[in-house]
């Protein structure tokens, strides 16, 4: 197939000016739309630097799309779409082509078609722009969705509220610098107004001091990410889609986004060992307990060990336990970002976690570790689920080919 310039240009140059004018209104509200944040540095992933470059760029053409593996960018956003109940196949035919146009522009630093700050654009600072998709799309478009693109099953602890789940369209969008990411964001909604509307917007951000390499630290002072498969290796069958999958999907994955409520004010009134008790890992390095003083992070722990009084040393409830995979596929991908929003009427903070996390199978990897979270984590004090989301994550577009053209089948 030729290029997106070639396939659908002169259309989308006169879709997106007929679009014009309620885009700038939309795109406005992309932004300042309630949303939240959190994230990790996967092991085995290419190593990128602490503060990204002004200039810097990742390459939007590949097998896989960017914004998965690679180190992730201290700010980010979430935004999910819902498709206007007039969209059909050609329309999503023009989506992809948009989408596809407006991505590559802008990641390699320039701007999207109708850009008018193209000096925003400029500042790429290591942009990444990951498109996701859900169970009606991918019925629109004729296809064939994986059994697990649904909403996951219940679990006693979530307390999820409407508007932080479902849509039809979820786009990743990460960079260095939080105007790259806004400026991104304004300018994909503008680019989709006429297709979709904004269901939510979730914004994070992790510390961008903490070097590559180096896990996240999230809101609770915990190290968080600290084990991940060894991806561009030996676990990439644990993240993405093979034969097994939809032909679309192939070199696809699957996107889980949780957004988890954490209650600070009462987390400050905890002592410091109880923290680590609840969660198994040392607050200052994030080794588990049973590791000496100034282990790395990356210490195995012994689940087995025991104190002299005969109780595990790593709480039966410690976070980390309970979260320990109990068979090599019940592992993914995590990259969270933190948030922090403006608190509500009578409250004091409204901050937690965007846990987004990449797999092959979300019902398979996903859901026992969820169970177990579920059925006995101390961290369930302290936290709970508010939001849930699955998408399928589209495959890379090579050269001169769209994203989603598998799915529609071109």
């Amino acid at each position: 197939m030729s290029s997106p310039d070639t396939t659908g240009g002169t259309a989308r140059r006169g879709f997106l000016t007929s679009a014009a004018g309620a885009a700038g209104a939309l795109a406005l509200a992309g932004w300042t739309a309630t949303a939240p944040s959190g994230a990790s540095t996967p092991t085995g992933t290419t190593a990128g630097t602490a503060v990204g470059s002004a200039t810097g760029t990742r390459p939007f053409r590949g097998r896989h799309q960017s914004g998965i593996i690679d180190h992730p960018q201290p700010y980010a956003a979430f935004v999910a779409f819902d498709l206007h109940p007039d969209v059909d196949k050609d329309a999503l035919r023009r989506l992809f082509v948009v989408l596809t146009d407006d991505i590559e522009r802008l990641m390699a630093g320039r701007g999207s078609l109708t850009d008018q700050e193209t000096e925003l654009a400029a500042v790429s600072a290591d942009l990444t722009i990951t498109v996701a998709v859900g169970a009606r799309l991918v019925a629109l478009a004729g296809a064939t969705p994986p059994s697990w693109l649904a909403p996951l099953p219940a679990f006693s602890i979530d307390r999820l509220e409407e508007r932080w789940g479902g849509g039809d369209l979820c786009l990743q969008v990460c960079a260095s610098s939080p105007t790259t990411v806004a400026h991104a964001q304004r300018r994909l909604i503008a680019g989709l107004v006429t297709l979709a509307s904004v269901r939510w917007v979730q914004r994070g951000f992790r510390e961008p001091f903490e070097g590559p390499g180096r896990p996240m630290r999230n809101l609770l002072g915990q190290v968080d990410g600290t084990i991940q498969p060894a991806v561009n290796g030996p676990d990439d069958d644990l993240l993405w889609c093979g034969a097994s999958a939809p032909a679309w999907l192939r070199d696809g994955s699957a996107l889980v986004v949780r957004r988890i409520e954490m209650h600070l004010d009462t987390w400050d009134a905890v002592d410091r060992h109880s923290r680590e008790n609840a969660i198994g890992r040392r607050l200052d390095t994030g080794a588990p307990v049973t590791a000496p003083a100034g282990a790395p992070a990356e210490t195995a722990a012994d689940l087995f060990a025991k104190d002299s009084l005969g109780f595990h040393v790593i709480d039966d409830g410690a976070h980390m336990r309970r979260a320990h995979a109990t068979a090599p596929h019940e592992r993914f991908l995590r990259r969270p970002y933190s948030y922090d929003d403006v608190p509500p009427p009578g409250k004091t903070s409204d901050s937690g976690l965007i846990f987004a996390a990449y797999m092959a199978d979300p019902v398979r990897q996903f859901v026992p570790v969820q169970q177990r979270l579920a059925e006995k984590d101390l961290l369930n004090i302290w936290t709970t689920p508010v939001g849930s989301a699955v998408f399928a994550v589209l495959p890379g577009a090579a050269e001169g080919h769209l994203l989603g053209e598998a799915l529609l089948g071109l």
